[in-house]
């Protein structure tokens, strides 16, 4: 099963961009208004929210997913629309080194740890950023490791 979400990623630049405007737009406004001499609680939101904006945007992680099962090996990549902000993580293996897979959904983001067994350790443990995907593209990714797991017990 192939999953990925690149066809949004014309909508995640442009909010990317958005979220860059008007946090350097709310500087700006927050200098001009320092100019001033008077700082009052209006100048400070003109800083604080837009920083709050721009951090959970950083926050909720890289916004393109790919999945693939297709074949013998699972692959996975994650990688984000603005080059700067983190590296594009691929990871692929084969299927039978799956050994559990658990999604962490928190209010700001969601994340998918898959655990695989190694050589050298014991077990090496994935993170990948899934906060952009939706609902049914999360059912389908959590059907899928299902039921690769369960091939893998029998």
């Amino acid at each position: 099963m192939r999953l990925n979400n690149r066809n949004k990623a014309g909508y995640f630049q442009f909010l990317s961009i958005l979220v860059l405007i008007i946090l350097v737009g709310g500087i700006v406004l927050y200098f001009i208004d320092e100019s001033n001499e008077r700082i009052n609680l209006g100048s400070v939101l003109l800083l604080i929210i837009p920083l709050f904006f721009a951090l959970i945007f950083y926050l909720r992680g890289s916004q393109i997913f790919e999945y693939d099962s297709d074949g013998e090996a699972l692959n996975f990549r994650n990688r984000n629309v603005v080059f700067f902000l983190n590296k594009a993580k691929s990871d692929e293996f084969p299927k039978y080194k799956l050994l559990d897979y658990e999604i962490v959904n928190l209010i700001l983001y969601k994340r998918l740890y898959v655990t695989i067994s190694s050589k050298k350790s014991k077990s090496v443990i994935l993170k990948y950023d899934i906060s952009y995907l939706s609902g049914k593209e999360l059912d389908d990714l959590k059907s899928s490791l299902k039921k690769v797991l369960s091939k893998n017990k029998e």
